[in-house]
């Protein structure tokens, strides 16, 4: 089987059974490798995208049901690490192991996306699905509002 998608503004046609998990063809068969396995189940939000400007988990959506829609992965938000986010988490030293970052920015990516000027109850709502297993939740936190700033100012 194959399915037809726009993966980060490319058209690609993926040739995979429709019931695979889209997190497995953005990785292995079109080479992204930002999205991360995480659970595998939905719940730790590592493998984060974007179908058509939404949050997902890739572990738990088929590829079926991406075809002819827009996806979105974090290598979708710069090239060189220039996005606001992407230099706010720099700034704030947000990594440290840094497995689930892929998946925080795409939570927060959508969350700015949604709301320019986000409230700590916002944040905290947007962002409850990411797990952390290294706690710099306080530092994503000033990340994403430093990143909103930078963005209003645009």
């Amino acid at each position: 089987m194959s399915v037809s998608f726009q993966i980060n503004g490319k058209a690609v046609t993926a040739k995979a059974e429709g019931d695979t998990p889209l997190l497995w063809v953005i990785r292995d068969e079109l080479g992204m490798t930002g999205t991360k396995f995480g659970c595998g189940a939905g719940l730790c939000g590592a493998c984060t995208i974007h179908v058509d400007g939404k949050p997902v988990r890739s572990c738990q959506t088929q590829t079926s049901n991406v075809a002819g829609k827009n996806v979105a992965t974090v290598e979708s938000l710069s090239k060189n690490n220039t996005h606001p986010l992407q230099a706010a988490w720099v700034k704030h030293d947000v990594p440290q192991c840094g497995y689930c970052q892929s998946g925080q920015l795409m939570s927060a990516a959508a969350l700015l996306a949604s709301n320019k000027n986000p409230s700590d109850a916002d944040i905290d709502a947007a962002m409850s699905g990411n797990i952390c297993r290294c706690g710099t939740y306080s530092r994503i936190k000033a990340a994403i509002k430093d990143a909103a700033s930078t963005m209003n100012k645009a």
